[in-house]
């Protein structure tokens, strides 16, 4: 495997440098919520993109299938191919060819059930190739 790029080699400890508590805690509950559904993710940790990828490599767009990403009032956890899953409680937002998003605003909102099936199929999607 080729080595994680330099821009690509950052901690999620400092992707939350700075954010607002709240959403941290929100942002640690789903990536906890990640790797339960997949113990072996890798996860890249890009500051200028200020999210952190999740995949089965270290490429954000071959190798990735979801990312958190924290803003100001919320968190995004975002799935490369959201448009091809289903989403039977329609929580993915987005009109891009293959990017959806879902915000989550709320620890509550962080431990969905529906967010994991969701997790969980972008990465059987991922996985198929």
């Amino acid at each position: 495997m080729a080595p994680t790029p330099k821009a690509a080699q950052h901690t999620f400890e400092e992707l939350l440098d700075g954010v607002e508590p709240a959403l941290v805690k929100i942002a640690r509950a789903l990536r906890a919520m990640i790797v339960k559904v997949h113990p072996d993710a890798v996860e890249t940790v890009r500051l200028g993109d200020h999210a952190a990828t999740y995949g089965v490599g270290p490429k954000k767009m071959t190798d990735g299938y979801a990312y958190i990403m924290p803003l100001r009032e919320y968190v995004n956890l975002g799935l490369y191919q959201g448009a091809l899953l289903k989403d039977p409680k329609r929580l993915l937002e987005g009109t891009g060819k293959g990017l959806r998003h879902v915000k989550i605003r709320s620890l509550q909102d962080a431990v969905n059930p529906a967010l994991r099936s969701l997790v969980a199929a972008g990465l059987a999607l991922r996985q198929k190739g």
